[in-house]
């Protein structure tokens, strides 16, 4: 029976105290009291075990030394505050709650406690009282004096939090600071104490090496799991610093902030997401990397905050096919879809159609790259940006701005009779009076436009880097892209997540 299919702890631990009964029952009526002494000559010989290893390798000296500085934590939550069941039949019936998750995350990632927080429902007590939820997760201790790190999404929104230590002891804690954009969360025990606790590994895992996680799946506390490091710098799509390090050690709801270790007992990753149509392990986690959840920890500590630089630029890969369509022989970096008035981008000049190639003199990957990296320095640090516009590579010294809650650098994201767009598949039509561009009023959903995200409702800012505002200033530009012998058309299409680059591609013959 899974576990997941059990609507409360208890019911879960009774049927397992029940199958390990029936287990029990079952050897015994089929060996009877005379199996220990077989009397068969065939059986008269023990099996022997002499050229067994007798020191076959095992975590076991690596839990003991670490289990202890690892907890469970449990928190109370107005149900309020609690996301509804997707299926509206509460949160007894074992969906994962996703509604507060992106589109694309709904899909393919599930947070650990099905709501926020793995929230079970406590709905005890008289009618107009409030209701609360109880949530599970895990953490472990990082000082001597009661630190602990956990997932943001275990302790949002979070009335109370108490956390329970390997040995049982039930202790109360309060949050001392949340970081959502790499979910983390640091919480610090109330009661006084010389508390056992574990270290940051220093060095980068690699893809192959061993890796133990501990925490408190399903409610079962102290839990141990083992595998390997399957993968790095994973971008699932969950927030701005996704880098994570994807494991194949079985972790489940109430995994959530425990910790995977390497063998020397290092910390190299903080346990935060699975990949799971079911809702159970299927042999993909993800976990933040130490060297992330050390800096973020540290901030929290000293401040509640994370301090950020803040570039404000709305970005995008640049891909190749739009480096195509811009006659530039190489893709790779970011491309600048908006630079936001008043910014530090803005005011060093910075455009839509740069090109972000590199930072302080290291290349950009790509725009999830260049996002990290400006995350990484501080308000008021000065960076120098190496960057192309129409062919020409340029500089520029931008002392960054405090991000607080702007964006850094977001990776992307009656009419008049409607013109077709040249074999595109759109419909255009003037943009409404005061509006820059040239409306899509409509996509066909078998052409190219549409193979690209274009929509009814998006807006071309402009056509192979010139701006439009008329059809024919659209068919123009696609005509001379087109008469250029280039496979895509570049445009800048305005959404309702704010501006960014399509190369769309010509139909094939």
């Amino acid at each position: 029976m899974s576990f997941s299919s059990l609507a409360t702890p208890e019911g879960r631990r009774n049927t397992i105290l029940a199958s390990v009964a029936v287990a029990a029952l079952g050897v015994a009526g089929v060996l009877g009291q005379g199996a220990l002494a077989p009397t068969h000559p065939a059986y008269a010989a023990a099996v022997s075990t002499a050229d067994l290893p007798q020191n076959a390798p095992s975590f076991a000296p690596l839990i003991d030394r670490v289990k202890a500085s690892v907890v469970s934590v449990k928190v109370k939550i107005a149900a309020d505050d609690a996301v509804a069941d997707a299926d509206g039949d509460g949160p007894s019936s074992g969906q994962n709650q996703m509604d507060n998750l992106p589109p694309e995350i709904q899909k393919f990632f599930k947070q650990f406690g099905g709501l926020p927080n793995g929230a079970t429902p406590n709905n005890g007590g008289a009618q107009g009282h409030h209701h609360m939820m109880m949530g599970e997760g895990s953490g472990f201790f990082v000082s001597a004096d009661g630190y602990i790190v956990t997932n943001n999404h275990v302790v949002d929104h979070a009335k109370t939090v108490t956390v329970t230590t390997q040995d049982g002891k039930t202790l109360d804690a309060k949050v001392v600071g949340t970081d959502p954009k790499t979910d983390l969360a640091l919480i610090k025990v109330n009661e006084a104490g010389d508390y056992p606790f574990v270290a940051f590994s220093k060095e980068q895992p690699r893809i192959g090496d061993w890796v133990v996680a501990i925490g408190n799946p399903y409610g079962l506390g102290g839990t141990v799991t083992a595998g390997i490091i399957s993968a790095e710098g994973r971008d699932i799509g969950d927030g701005p610093y996704d880098r994570f390090l994807q494991i194949d050690a079985p972790i489940n709801r109430g995994n959530s902030g425990g910790p995977t270790f390497n063998t020397k007992g290092e910390v190299v990753g903080v346990n935060t997401a699975i990949y799971s149509p079911s809702g159970g392990s299927v042999g993909i986690g993800f976990a933040i990397p130490a060297a992330t959840v050390d800096s973020v920890i540290t901030a929290l500590e000293h401040g509640g905050i994370v301090p950020r630089g803040y570039l404000g630029v709305n970005i995008q890969p640049f891909t190749k096919e739009m480096a195509e369509s811009m006659g530039v022989k190489t893709a790779g970096g970011a491309i600048v879809a908006e630079a936001m008035p008043g910014t530090p981008a803005a005011e060093a000049g910075l455009k839509a159609g740069d090109v972000i190639t590199k930072v302080d003199g290291k290349d950009v990957k790509d725009a999830s790259d260049l996002t990290m990296r400006i995350g990484s320095f501080k308000p008021s640090d000065k960076v120098q940006l190496t960057y192309m516009r129409d062919g020409a590579e340029k500089t520029a010294s931008i002392t960054l701005a405090d991000q607080k809650n702007e964006k850094v650098a977001q990776a992307g994201g009656a009419q008049s009779q409607a013109d077709k767009g040249a074999q595109l598949g759109i419909q255009i039509a003037p943009a409404k009076d005061g509006e820059k561009g040239v409306q899509i009023v409509g996509v066909d959903p078998n052409g190219t436009a549409a193979e690209q995200g274009l929509t009814a409702g998006n807006v071309i800012l402009d056509v192979g880097g010139k701006s439009v505002s008329s059809p024919e200033d659209v068919k123009s530009g696609i005509a001379a892209a087109k008469s250029q012998g280039k496979k895509a058309v570049m445009m800048r299409i305005q959404t309702a997540d704010g501006a960014r680059f399509v190369a769309v591609p010509f139909p094939k013959a």
